[in-house]
């Protein structure tokens, strides 16, 4: 594998000019994958700059030009699957079943985005004043700033920076330092290799604390794109805001599926598993709570903890694991604590609990509720809270009663009960006989609540990042009263 030391600035690659570093390590092993001379202000400001003047020649060109670009960067996409999906296992602890599911998914991002140039249309509206007529025209922002997340690297920056750059926008990415490689380097060699313009995308690898606000503050960047927890979020969007910055914002989740008495109990199970523990749980969209009814309870949490203990789990580069690493040391302690606290406060561990080395075992606790401390709160591991409750009603005021709306999911063999329920459930995406890790790139993906602004995915995503303007246009001249 190649070794990605630089920052990527103005089409060059460079070394940060901070006295600072960057380890980037493996999350099973710790073993050190690259040391990165962080970036500074300096080099945050040359990014900004480079790739506003880029962009006023990128959106000039005309749509077939840039699906072209967008063209080729997907055949180079697919043509590095494998050197794509060997990083996501090596920097971010993915299994390989869930990096094909994000390698899948970012393709899907850039392929549905590569239609976007063609997608940019304005409106002509009437007018109340006779003789004239209302333009709407459809513009993209300026420039954006992409803060890349470690869970899903690839993909979710991929999911900013394809239609952010399809409608016309420059781009500067700030990855996550875990996953420095997937969730900026590697997307800038293969938009270099593209042929995107210079300086249109530019990639600064440096510590929040050295250039995490001047990210936001810098008087280029018109919006701000960051997917991660719910505190960061508040802090980007204050900053944005004193600004008059848009953002598009996924922030953290507390996801419920809820399981009725007319459940086909096997498929809950089934979905739960994957829903709960794919990557670790350390899924914005993961379940964190199983809501299930009383007259099914006992049956789901018997076959749920069988199928839960039958999951394979330690190193990401076995292809028959299921449960890899959590992304660092601090990640399994801070877990671990709340395990602890949430059977002192009356909560029951029925199995795993305990870690070995980064891998923490797959975990569920029963006789859990809302208060207690792993339900509460996103866990963002693999640990799962079983509710048990009495009816529907209790059911959705139990998936209601958090600070978060981001995914959920029903179980019911009624589909049409199924979408009634799934309509209480305040949050941004839910679904009847599945699980609520659902990721369509031309569907609208986003949360409510503390859960995040705004829309990605298909049209929501162009009305995101660009912005319109009315033009009125009189044909002749139009009479005034002074």
């Amino acid at each position: 594998m190649k070794t990605y030391t630089n920052q990527y600035i103005n089409g060059e690659w460079v070394k940060g000019s901070s006295d600072k570093t960057i380890e980037n390590r493996n999350p099973y092993n710790d073993e050190v994958i690259a040391t990165i001379p962080s970036a500074s202000a300096g080099d945050l400001d040359k990014a900004y700059k480079a790739a506003a003047q880029a962009q006023q020649q990128w959106k000039e060109k005309t749509p077939a030009e840039k699906r072209d670009i967008f063209l080729k960067w997907i055949d180079l996409v697919k043509e590095r699957k494998e050197e794509i999906v060997e990083w996501l296992i090596t920097e971010a602890g993915s299994t390989r079943v869930k990096a094909e599911v994000e390698y899948s998914a970012a393709l899907d991002i850039i392929t549905e985005s590569a239609s976007f140039p063609t997608r940019m249309k304005g409106e002509i509206i009437p007018s109340n004043t006779p003789g004239k007529e209302n333009r709407v025209y459809r513009d993209p922002k300026g420039v954006i700033g992409v803060i890349g997340p470690w869970n899903f690297p690839f993909h979710l920056t991929a999911r900013s920076l394809a239609p952010a750059l399809a409608s016309g926008n420059g781009v500067v990415i700030k990855p996550a330092s875990h996953t420095p490689v997937t969730s900026g380097l590697l997307l800038a060699e293969l938009t270099e290799e593209a042929g995107f313009p210079e300086g249109l995308v530019n990639v600064v690898v440096g510590r929040g604390s050295e250039i995490g606000d001047e990210f936001i503050t810098h008087p280029i960047p018109e919006m701000f794109s960051f997917t991660g927890s719910t505190e960061v979020g508040s802090h980007i969007g204050e900053l944005a805001g004193k600004n008059i910055k848009d953002t598009a914002l996924e922030l953290g989740g507390n996801n419920a599926m809820i399981v009725l008495e007319d459940a086909d109990v096997d498929r809950a199970v089934e979905a739960a598993v994957f829903g709960k523990y794919l990557h670790q749980g350390q899924i914005c969209m993961s379940l964190n709570r199983l809501v299930v009814h009383e007259d099914v309870h006992d049956e789901f949490v018997q076959k749920f903890k069988e199928k839960v203990e039958s999951l394979p789990y330690g190193d990401p580069q076995d292809e028959k694991t299921m449960v890899g690493p959590l992304i660092a040391k601090d990640e399994v302690d801070r877990i671990l604590e709340g395990i602890d606290q949430s059977v002192q406060e009356g909560g029951k561990l029925l199995t795993g609990g305990k870690a070995e080395g980064n891998v923490l075992l797959p975990t569920i606790l029963t006789d859990m509720d809302n208060e207690k401390a792993l339900a509460k709160e996103e866990v963002f591991g693999p640990v799962a809270s079983v509710i048990k409750v009495s009816g529907e009603k209790e059911a959705i005021e139990v998936a209601n009663g958090t600070p978060y709306g981001l995914s959920g999911s029903v179980f019911t063999k009624d589909v049409y009960r199924g979408v009634e329920v799934a309509k209480q459930v305040k949050t941004g995406m839910i679904h009847v006989n599945d699980q609520s890790v659902n990721d369509e790139a031309h569907v609208a993906f986003g949360g409510e609540k503390q859960s995040g602004i705004g829309r990605f995915g298909g049209e929501w995503a162009l009305d995101k990042f660009t912005t319109v303007k009315w033009i009125g246009v009189m044909n002749g001249y139009r009479e005034f009263p002074f």
